[in-house]
């Protein structure tokens, strides 16, 4: 990942933690002012061209073009809307912070630091370069190999056991049921080869405990479970809500192990543009090649969007777009001195 200082990035990320919670991010906008600055973002966005579909995985190539959707949820519960809400696609590397939340909630964050590491790599997101650099630490949840070996860490006596821990965790952080697109898990299985070989490695390094083939397919069914824009934007604000879901109410991750996650997607979210991200946003976030992206303010909203169109990173184009511009327009980077603020330290 071009995340060149692993330390000033995890600087950085504590750093947004301390000032969110401090409640140094003051935020107060009416329903009028939150649905405008949505719907204003996706209209000025829907105009913008460019990118391309994930064609690595057959499955993905053929996605609509044209889905592009986004949602923006409260954590008192408020949910906003603009465009495709209703089309599904599949979750991709989104689902990996929810496997590293469930991860610390069965294991505690000491055992994902010391199996897989927090750090970003400084490599592309499923390099093998950096496995052997590292000897399988200091891979951090969000890229392939420290993934796969987050999955092969579920508690679970089989793997219908395993899984079923994985989806339904998935499904509460949403607020429904969610469904694998069998197209999808069909077409990546056919095609993970590498992702195989990663845990082949992780397992020789004693990272993976047990049954690398199992852990790959494990991940690769979970990245094909489906999502609209509104359940990434319900899962994004389930984070933000420190672990309860604002929608249904229920309290889902322990809220001690959001910070951590929040940490690791602020530092390596949005692949080789992680670091450009942040520096543009201030916002964790995390993308996937299915053209979601979701983004947390820490005890104010989630946001997502959804569009196929990929650079060529990996990232959704628009999504991209059209959560910067929101977050922009909401005074929503936690390192930015909201105007009500800059007034109180002008009379001063």
């Amino acid at each position: 990942m071009h995340v060149q200082s692993r330390n000033a990035l995890g600087f950085v990320a504590a750093a947004f933690i301390s000032l969110s919670c401090s409640g140094a991010l003051a935020f107060s906008p009416g329903d009028g002012a939150i649905k405008a600055a949505l719907d204003k973002a996706y209209a000025d966005v829907a105009k913008t061209s460019g990118g391309k579909n994930a064609d690595y995985i057959p499955a993905l190539a053929k996605v609509d073009p044209g889905i592009f959707g986004t949602a923006l949820v409260t954590t008192d519960g408020r949910v906003y809307t603009a465009g495709d809400i209703k089309s599904e696609v599949s979750i991709q590397s989104i689902s990996k912070v929810f496997t590293l939340a469930l991860v610390m909630d069965q294991q505690g964050p000491a055992a994902v630091e010391k199996n897989i590491g927090v750090d970003a790599t400084g490599q592309a997101f499923n390099s093998i370069v950096a496995i052997e650099q590292y000897k399988g630490k200091e891979m951090n949840p969000l890229v392939n190999p420290g993934a796969i070996t987050a999955t092969s860490m579920v508690k679970g006596e089989n793997r219908g056991a395993i899984w079923n821990s994985i989806l339904n965790y998935y499904n509460e952080f949403a607020g429904r049921q969610l469904s694998v697109n069998a197209e999808v898990f069909k077409s990546e299985a056919e095609t993970n080869q590498r992702n195989q070989a990663i845990a082949a490695l992780m397992y020789a390094y004693g990272r993976i405990k047990d049954n690398p083939a199992r852990a790959t397919d494990i991940y690769t069914e979970q990245c094909a479970v489906n999502v609209n824009a509104k359940d990434l934007a319900i899962m994004a604000a389930t984070l933000a809500n420190g672990g309860k879901n604002p929608v249904t109410g229920k309290v889902v991750m322990k809220p001690g192990n959001v910070p951590g996650v929040l940490s690791v997607m602020a530092t390596a979210g949005l692949y080789d543009d992680s670091g450009k991200w942040l520096f543009q946003t201030g916002l964790p976030a995390k993308s996937g090649v299915g053209g979601g992206i979701i983004a947390v303010v820490p005890g104010k909203f989630g946001v997502a969007a959804i569009s196929p169109p990929l650079d060529s990173v990996g990232n959704s184009v628009k999504a991209q777009l059209v959560i910067a511009e929101v977050a922009k327009t909401l005074h929503a980077n936690p390192y930015e001195v909201t105007p009500s603020l800059r007034e109180k330290s002008a009379q001063r």
